[in-house]
C-alpha cells in the first residue's frame, strides 16, 4: 500500500520540486522583475523628469514604477545597496563629487539626462546690483544688516547646500546663518520677503520655475565657490541593465532640455506634475519616439 502511494504522488513531488527550482532560477526571477524604485527629491525639476519617466516606463514599456522619496544621500547610498533601482538626479561633476567619489564604484553611470545646469545664490530684482552684484558683496555692513546675516537654504543633504557652506567661508562670511528647509519651503521664504519688499538671498539653481514667476536674478560668484555648469545623470544599480533591459534603453535614450523642462516645471506649480507630465508626453510625440526607440 505504501509503494502505491508513493508511485503515486511520487510524479507530483518531483513536479513541484522542478516548478520549485524554475522558480528561484536567474531566468525566472528575471521575467518577475516588474517593479523598478526610483529615487527622488521633493526638488522641482527632479518632479518633472521623474514624473515623465514614471509615465512612459508604466504606460508604454509595461512595468510598475515605485517612487522612494528620500533624501540625495540615501538615495546614492540605497542605488549602491541595491534596495533602489535608479535614480534621476546625479549632479556632476561638482555638487555631488563627495558623493559620487564614494560611491561611483558600486553604482552605474546611464548617461545624461540634461546639463547646462547651475547651482548660485539669487536675490529679487529690486535689490540695487549698485549695492549687491556679487556674494562676496554680502559682507559690506549696510548689506549684511539688510539680509538679516542669512541665506535661506533648502534641505540640509542637498549638494546645493554642501556647496553653500563652502562659499560661506570662500568668501568670509562671518557670521552668515544658512537656513535650512526644502524647496517648498525656500519659495515660501521669497514670496513672502518680496511682497514686503525685504532683502533676501536664497540658494536655488537652474532649472528651475521661479525664475520664471519672480523677477530675482543670480549673484555673481567670481571664485566658483558653488561650482560651474553642471550635468544631471541617471545612475542606476548594478544588474539594472540586465534584469530591466528595456528600462535601460529607454534611460539611455532620456534627454529632455531645460526649456522643456522648465516649462514642465512651470506648468506643474499651479497644477500638478503628474498631469503636466502627461501633457508634455502627449505634446512631444516625436521626441517621446526617440526616448523609446529599440526600447519596445
Amino acid at each position: 500500500m505504501i509503494r502505491q502511494i508513493t508511485k503515486i504522488f511520487r510524479p507530483l513531488v518531483m513536479a513541484f520540486a522542478v516548478t520549485a527550482t524554475l522558480a528561484g532560477s536567474p531566468a525566472a526571477h528575471a521575467q518577475e522583475k516588474k517593479t523598478i524604485r526610483i529615487g527622488w527629491t521633493a526638488w522641482s525639476d527632479a518632479e518633472a523628469v521623474t514624473n515623465i519617466a514614471k509615465q512612459l516606463l508604466e504606460q508604454r514599456l509595461d512595468y510598475k514604477v515605485e517612487l522612494i522619496m528620500t533624501d540625495i544621500g540615501l538615495q546614492y547610498q540605497g542605488v549602491a545597496k541595491g534596495d533602489l533601482d535608479i535614480m534621476l538626479m546625479s549632479w556632476l561633476p561638482n555638487t555631488h563629487k563627495a558623493y559620487w567619489d564614494k560611491l561611483s564604484s558600486e553604482v552605474i553611470d546611464m548617461g545624461i539626462l540634461y546639463d547646462n545646469a547651475r547651482l548660485g545664490w539669487a536675490v529679487p530684482d529690486y535689490i540695487p546690483v549698485s549695492e549687491v552684484k556679487s556674494i562676496e558683496d554680502l559682507n559690506k555692513p549696510g548689506v549684511r544688516d539688510k539680509f538679516k546675516s542669512q541665506v535661506q537654504g533648502i534641505d540640509p543633504g542637498a549638494g546645493l547646500m554642501m556647496a553653500s557652506e563652502r562659499a560661506i567661508k570662500s568668501y568670509g562670511l562671518a557670521g552668515y546663518k544658512l537656513l535650512t528647509g526644502s524647496d517648498a519651503g525656500m519659495i515660501v521664504a521669497l514670496d513672502r520677503a518680496m511682497k514686503r519688499k525685504e532683502w533676501i538671498a536664497v540658494t536655488t539653481w537652474t532649472p528651475h520655475w521661479m525664475f520664471s514667476k519672480y523677477k530675482i536674478r543670480y549673484l555673481e560668484d567670481p571664485k566658483q565657490a558653488l561650482g560651474g555648469g553642471e550635468a544631471i545623470h541617471a545612475v542606476a544599480r548594478k544588474g539594472f541593465e540586465k534584469d530591466f533591459p528595456k528600462a535601460a534603453t529607454f534611460i539611455k535614450n532620456y534627454k529632455i532640455s531645460i526649456s522643456d523642462l522648465e516649462g514642465v516645471m512651470s506648468k506643474a506649480k499651479d497644477s500638478s506634475y503628474q498631469k503636466e507630465a502627461a501633457a508634455f508626453i502627449k505634446a512631444n510625440p516625436e521626441v517621446v519616439n526617440t526616448w523609446l526607440a529599440n526600447a519596445k
